[in-house]
């Protein structure tokens, strides 16, 4: 373990032997921090905060201090991170507002700059939020997602797997998988579709999801009369199927596309 003199590490922490932490860095007594996790200089990590294997968490990154949130009545609350991510600097993360509640981090994700993930966030896996990405109370974002740069999205929206937003969007409905997004407010337009073929997606799959999102964005039909043509069409692929169920169960509504005033 390799801690620096300067650094104020509580008794109480649970810390691997194989942790690296930074000068000047401070370690809660109920934080707990995985093998090969580094810590670096002027971090405070605090509160309930759990964090897994082989992160690297970089200078003035502050994780699990009291949320930022009105109703937040001092109850205990936890920070939980997985494997393998990278905090760049200046990073805050929040805990959960209520009691037992919790802000969930994956495994595999970057977080550039001063990025900003708030209370009872889900974040999942692979996905990149970048510098100053703001994320308000109860955000899901789900896995490979790309957050643009300087995007703020409103809280309770959930972000679909494998969808990018282009920087300084303003989003403050859900973003449907797969898609790419922009605008102020954010607007659909299109398939990610150097998403869907990085990771793998057959062309008869990206054919089906265009055709499903022609139907969705570009045909004038509202959302509802939209899902009722598709799931007429016949047996749905599953991840046409993924997409129809994200949409059903949106409570805040979906984007709209930037082809409709």
């Amino acid at each position: 373990m390799q801690i620096a003199s300067t650094a104020i590490v509580s008794k109480k922490a649970r810390l691997a032997t194989d942790v690296e932490i930074g000068p000047y860095a401070v370690i809660g007594e109920n934080v707990v921090l995985g093998s090969g996790t580094k810590v670096g200089p002027f971090c405070v990590i605090e509160g309930n905060t759990t964090i897994g294997k082989n992160c690297e968490i970089f200078t003035g990154t502050v994780l699990g201090s009291r949320p930022q949130d009105l109703k937040y009545k001092g109850k205990v609350s936890f920070l939980e991170i997985g494997d393998n991510n990278i905090i760049r600097e200046y990073c805050t993360f929040n805990p959960g507002t209520e009691e037992g509640s919790k802000t969930t981090i994956g495994s595999n994700n970057l977080f550039m700059a001063y990025a900003h993930i708030a209370h009872d966030c889900r974040v999942g896996n692979h996905c990149v939020i970048a510098n100053n990405g703001t994320l308000a109370g109860h955000v899901t974002i789900e896995d490979k997602v790309v957050v643009g740069g300087l995007v703020a999205i409103h809280q309770f929206c959930r972000v679909g797997t494998l969808s990018i937003i282009g920087g300084c969007s303003k989003v403050v409905q859900d973003i449907p998988p797969y898609s790419t997004c922009d605008g102020h407010p954010a607007r659909v337009y299109g398939l990610n579709l150097v998403g869907l073929r990085r990771n793998g997606f057959l062309p008869q799959t990206i054919k089906e999801l265009a055709h499903t999102f022609k139907i969705l964005f570009n045909s004038g039909l509202s959302i509802k009369h939209a899902l009722e043509i598709i799931e007429k069409e016949g047996p749905l692929t599953k991840e046409v199927r993924y997409l129809v169920d994200f949409i059903k169960n949106s409570q805040r509504g979906i984007v709209r596309s930037c082809r409709r005033e």
